[in-house]
């Protein structure tokens, strides 16, 4: 017996569908004859800010690094480690 989970699972890169079965059935027509307005097109990002981000990630991490101690790095990664393979802290 095949137990898949068949709920409403939405696809958010889709264009949203009607309810109405009239008007899905018109929406369907106007596709299949090629009368369907253009899809929208994905909003640009902001060059800037998209260059901003990047910068603090390239710089973040190896920044922190150097101001922890080398206990504070331990204790870290002890942690990390505990979060990731589930294994009880000592």
């Amino acid at each position: 017996m095949d137990m898949r989970y068949t709920g409403d699972v939405r696809d958010r890169s889709r264009r949203p569908r009607s309810a109405d079965l009239n008007r899905r059935a018109w929406e369907i027509v106007q596709i299949a004859t090629g009368e369907a307005p253009p899809a929208e097109a994905p909003r640009a990002k902001n060059a800037a800010a998209v260059e901003l981000g990047r910068l603090g990630g390239k710089k973040g991490g190896r920044a922190r690094a150097a101001k922890l101690s080398p206990e504070q790095r331990r204790e870290s990664a002890r942690r990390a480690a505990q979060a990731r393979w589930g294994q009880k802290a000592k």
